[in-house]
């Protein structure tokens, strides 16, 4: 079920399921929440009422492996020529959450996973999401891919270089490929393999959240460092 409203209290938000709601702050009546924009708790704190959007719907989706975060999603985004003309496809779909956020940008998302768990778990949150042009593949890329003509392909998987043959055949010329990798071996090895490809770049995305209270503007302690490499090439 997606959610409609949001609310949010500083940096906390809650999800609006259509009932009174509970939090550490106190509680919010619904009526209230059904007809304003700005609420108080009955502990006197205030919250902000907002139309939730695909983002706070994602944010709640069930997780299964873990996810491709969007510090690295959308560098992918950005650096690969996705347009609502293109067709793309991923491997490794895990619970969904990247072949979610490149519905959004791209014509039609082709997502494989083999794993009958994730991919049953990613089906459900695709579905909750209501997410049209993403056609879900109980497949293995590294024995066959169905389809032709593609314009980028990301494959989050321990040994993309398996799949590189089938890749090739399903990418149109000059087309990307992606692989998100978490260690530099893995790099190596894939690169030693790229028959076909031209390397184009490998980077690492590091976020760091800052705290900006009033005369209390700094870097947080804490920031979301290394995840995986992201491995660019082009079919030549």
């Amino acid at each position: 079920m997606k959610i409609t409203k949001i609310l949010l209290n500083k940096e906390t938000k809650y999800y609006y399921k259509g009932q009174d709601l509970h939090t550490r702050d106190g509680l919010i009546k619904a009526k209230d929440i059904d007809s304003k924009q700005k609420v108080k708790s009955n502990k006197g704190i205030l919250f902000y009422v907002l139309k939730a959007d695909f983002i706070d719907n994602m944010q709640r989706l069930k997780r299964g492996p873990q996810i491709i975060l969007p510090k690295d999603i959308g560098y992918i985004i950005a650096n690969t020529p996705i347009t609502k003309e293109s067709d793309v496809l991923e491997a490794g779909t895990g619970s969904g959450f990247l072949a979610a956020n490149l519905s959004r940008f791209a014509k039609q998302v082709y997502s494989y996973e083999r794993d009958k768990r994730f991919y049953d778990l990613a089906l459900q949150n695709i579905e909750d999401m209501q997410i049209k042009n993403i056609h879900l593949k109980n497949q293995d890329v590294y024995k066959k891919i169905d389809q032709k003509d593609l314009d980028v392909a990301i494959l989050d998987l321990p040994e993309p270089q398996k799949a590189l043959k089938n890749i090739r055949k399903a990418l149109k010329a000059g087309g990307y490929l992606v692989c998100y990798l978490p260690t530099i071996s893995q790099i190596q090895v894939l690169l030693k393999k790229t028959d076909g490809f031209v390397h184009v770049k490998t980077v690492e995305i590091l976020e760091r959240a800052w705290q900006t209270e009033i005369e209390k503007t700094r870097p947080k302690s804490q920031m979301i460092a290394h995840t995986a490499f992201l491995c660019f090439l082009r079919k030549i």
